[in-house]
């Protein structure tokens, strides 16, 4: 897992050691020849803030745009089929979240760099992001201005956190504790994550079951162990954890 070592942590994004080499990865190589672009998947469940965002890449000569996504499962796919340097990824997005699908594309798409694009302001955010193998994190507001650089410090195989982020986050979390800790939430498998999240979002037995294509008693089981893991006892319960600790937004 990509993550800040202890004596680099507290840098500015882009900061290294004149003696540090960046990481030899295909992105990196490609980003270093000229002519050559950074082949970009952009996935945000909002059309309008997909478009701006498009529209601040496509002034980007060193970038392209190869795909976009609105969910979890469909930047996967998008993946599988394009194969791009960089999947620049919201978190909050239905179905499958952003943090979730990061950690599939690390085991099965090692090559491919991720960069979180969010409106979370939140320290655990972050860190979960990180643990989830995302190479950087941006925040939405300072996409404008720290866009390029982003791409390009991953893309060379660096970590990017936004400058905002970089500058608080050493001070108030050790990097061992969190490295090693693990929250509520990260101690549930990854498939009852997925299904909590469509609990949370209405989906009913039947329904996860379609989209999982997996049987209702499958379904059922994983629920229940979600329950007893959470110590919690029903659906409103298991509903308002994924609010808690942002498996859905608020104002769903």
């Amino acid at each position: 897992m990509n993550k800040p070592r202890g004596d680099e942590a507290g840098k500015r994004p882009g900061d290294r050691r004149p003696d540090a080499e960046p990481k030899a990865t295909e992105a990196g190589r490609l980003a270093g020849k000229p002519g050559k672009r950074i082949r970009v998947i952009l996935a945000d469940d909002h059309t309008l803030v997909r478009a701006g965002i498009r529209a601040l890449l496509e002034k980007l000569p060193t970038v392209e745009v190869v795909a976009e996504a609105d969910d979890g499962r469909e930047v996967l796919e998008s993946v599988r089929t394009h194969r791009p340097d960089v999947v620049l990824m919201d978190i909050t997005m239905p179905g499958l979240n952003g943090l979730e699908a990061a950690d599939r594309m690390k085991k099965e798409f090692p090559e491919v760099r991720v960069i979180i694009l969010s409106m979370h302001n939140n320290e655990e955010y972050y860190w979960r992001a990180l643990k989830a193998g995302a190479a950087g994190y941006l925040l939405k507001k300072a996409a404008t201005a720290e866009l390029e650089t982003a791409l390009q410090r991953v893309a060379q195989g660096e970590i990017y956190l936004s400058q905002e982020i970089s500058q608080r986050l050493v001070k108030q979390f050790p990097l061992g504790g969190i490295a090693n800790g693990k929250s509520p939430l990260e101690q549930l498998t990854g498939r009852q994550r997925e299904i909590l999240q469509l609990i949370a979002e209405g989906q009913n037995t039947k329904g996860i079951a379609e989209i999982l294509k997996v049987s209702p008693k499958t379904v059922e089981y994983h629920r229940m162990k979600l329950m007893t893991s959470l110590n919690v006892h029903d659906v409103p319960g298991l509903v308002r954890f994924a609010l808690r600790v942002g498996l859905i937004p608020k104002e769903n």
